[in-house]
């Protein structure tokens, strides 16, 4: 730290309370200065020698018959009405980084300048400012904090101006050419680090950020504009600083964000932030996390639209990168009964944001070699989104406000490619109709309809087939397209047609007799229950020796047999009826184990009399 020493004399003020400011001298004190609560009594003589200002009100105070002055909105307060009072005996004191400019503007308002006497105490300021204050780093951001409280003075006497085109022009320089002291602390470091110029090593290319990150927020923005108007800072460390500056002053807690003494702060924070993002075309230079954090934070605070917009619109660009969770974003204040309304998290924000995702990205040809190489990234971007949008559906399922309009438009917006493997969109899927159990048949069609079975993975097939909240068509898929995985022989499409057509058209449930309750099964119960048998087996058959899985398709289609014999049963029930006339069912055997013979005709299907 810089310091500057003036005067000879020893300091002989002393104080009587803390209201009251004295010299110890053999003299009668003659006048009384003033200063906010503190009277000063001192000599009219080596004041008047130095300042224009108490030149004039001594003189009015004399033809008001009085010897005492007031200095009302004194800049700098009595603290620096000290210094130059002691300036003006002679007395020494020290200029320093912390009260050089409340004294500057304080001499400023005393009037002391060259034509009252030379080398009088403004000159002296401007040297030490301009020879040893603009020269060090740490000292100019020190000057330039405690020019906060002395505005409009400071602003004035344009000490904020060059402290701010000081620390622009040092952010500039080659970091080998950086020969003063900074603060720079990373995660490897467990303390904040002050390298000094002793040490050799050559300074990082954000050597700059850590010590800005303490300026105020109206400070802060002028020197980052000062700093991207010399263009020679890149996007991605105008990024860095602004996510740096973002992550020490922006609270994670809600209610110190949006809380009543904070929000107005955390709103012109972050829309100052949101308008100093890098405008370079491409890359913003700030993450998507980032990007996302700083839209949360802004629909929280109530920022302008035009920033939200803005930052939507960088968002849309690197949406790939981001996770299902920095995703989660409120609900907008301003969202009417439109897609999303009601939900916890805004659902129709991110169908926008995929939808312009897609917009930008969606065209990509194959002309030739490079272009093949572009398409190839694409591709991993595309499946880095489908993986993102599944993840967010996961998250927002268990939603009970969230419609099924809603989550089938997202789960489309994602194009067939970008989803090569649907385990992800079948857990979000499952969830959906666990949270929303009064799902009606054709809602729980239309859903279940999102999802391919024949890209499920064999985990996912084998939950799938188990799963008593999908439908039995979904389930019977499911199996099919398990065991033409593993099957070595043809398989039986027509009869699972027959399944699929019947399940599709299956009448309303009859009300049953209560009395053999636990006999009747109706003809859904027991294919579902076949089915996961037969799941049961194909699976640990996959995961079974080699010889076992040679074996399989035969069981397998054994299962599927008892599930379509029924329908030659039907068949040949049927001729017979005709023959003899007679529609009448045959009786049927209360006992357990003859349940598993019963006829499998429409008209039998849901009891058992």
């Amino acid at each position: 730290m810089k310091f500057m020493k003036l005067g000879s004399k020893p300091d002989s003020f002393q104080s009587n309370g803390s209201d009251i400011r004295f010299v110890a001298s053999d003299l009668a004190t003659d006048v009384v200065v003033q200063v906010g609560e503190v009277k000063f009594f001192l000599h009219k003589f080596p004041l008047l020698s130095k300042s224009s200002k108490l030149q004039k009100l001594v003189l009015q105070a004399t033809s008001d018959g009085t010897d005492e002055i007031s200095l009302p909105d004194f800049p700098g307060g009595p603290k620096a009405f000290d210094i130059c009072a002691k300036f003006c005996y002679g007395m020494v004191v020290t200029l320093n980084p912390y009260n050089v400019v409340p004294t500057r503007c304080a001499a400023e308002y005393l009037e002391m300048t060259e034509t009252v006497e030379k080398g009088n105490l403004i000159f002296k300021i401007e040297v030490f400012l301009n020879s040893s204050i603009f020269r060090s780093w740490k000292d100019t951001i020190i000057v330039l904090q405690s020019a906060k409280n002395l505005l409009p003075w400071s602003e004035d006497l344009k000490i904020v101006g060059r402290c701010i085109d000081s620390i622009a022009s040092k952010t500039s320089v080659d970091p080998s050419n950086v020969t003063w002291s900074y603060s720079y602390s990373k995660k490897m470091n467990l303390t904040d680090e002050i390298v000094e110029t002793v040490d050799r090593r050559i300074p990082p290319k954000d050597w700059w950020i850590e010590d800005l990150c303490e300026l105020d927020v109206d400070f802060y923005k002028r020197v980052m504009v000062a700093i991207k108007s010399k263009g020679r800072m890149s996007a991605d460390l105008i990024g860095e600083a602004l996510r740096a500056y973002a992550v020490r002053w922006l609270p994670d807690r809600y209610d110190a964000l949006v809380g009543e003494d904070y929000a107005k702060r955390n709103r012109v924070m972050v829309e100052t932030i949101i308008w100093l993002l890098p405008s370079d075309k491409g890359p913003s230079g700030c993450s998507c996390r980032f990007l996302l954090k700083l839209l949360k934070v802004a629909i929280l605070v109530g920022a302008g639209e035009g920033l939200k917009e803005e930052l939507i619109h960088r968002i849309s660009i690197l949406l790939h990168q981001a996770s299902a969770k920095d995703l989660l974003l409120p609900v907008r204040s301003s969202e009417e009964d439109g897609v999303g309304a009601n939900t916890i998290y805004d659902v129709g924000l991110v169908i926008e944001l995929v939808r312009r995702y897609m917009a930008r990205n969606g065209d990509v040809h194959c002309d030739d070699g490079k272009e093949m190489i572009e398409l190839s990234f694409e591709r991993e971007n595309l499946l880095a989104l489908g993986e993102l949008v599944d993840g967010f559906l996961c998250e927002v399922a268990s939603d009970p406000n969230l419609g099924i309009d809603s989550f089938v438009e997202l789960a489309t917006a994602i194009p067939e490619m970008g989803r090569p493997v649907h385990d992800g969109l079948y857990t979000a899927i499952d969830i959906y109709l666990k949270e929303h159990p009064d799902m009606t048949k054709s809602d729980k069609k239309r859903i279940c309809g999102l999802m391919d079975v024949r890209k499920l993975s064999t985990e996912g097939s084998i939950h799938a087939a188990q799963n008593d909240r999908l439908p039995l068509r979904v389930v019977v898929q499911v199996l099919f397209f398990e065991q033409q995985r593993t099957a070595t022989s043809t398989p039986l499409p027509g009869k699972l047609n027959s399944i699929l057509e019947e399940s599709d058209h299956d009448p309303a449930p009859q009300p049953v007799d209560p009395q053999p309750i636990s006999l009747t099964l109706s003809k859904e119960e027991r294919q579902r229950s076949k089915a996961r048998n037969s799941m049961t087996s194909l699976m640990t058959g996959r995961v079974a020796n080699r010889a076992d899985r040679l074996l399989l398709p035969s069981r397998s289609r054994r299962i599927f047999d008892k599930l379509w014999v029924g329908k030659g049963e039907r068949e040949n029930g049927k001729g017979e009826s005709e023959t003899s006339g007679s529609s009448q069912s045959p009786p049927v055997s209360t006992k357990t184990g003859e349940v598993k013979s019963l006829g499998s005709s429409r008209n039998r299907r849901y009891s058992v009399s």
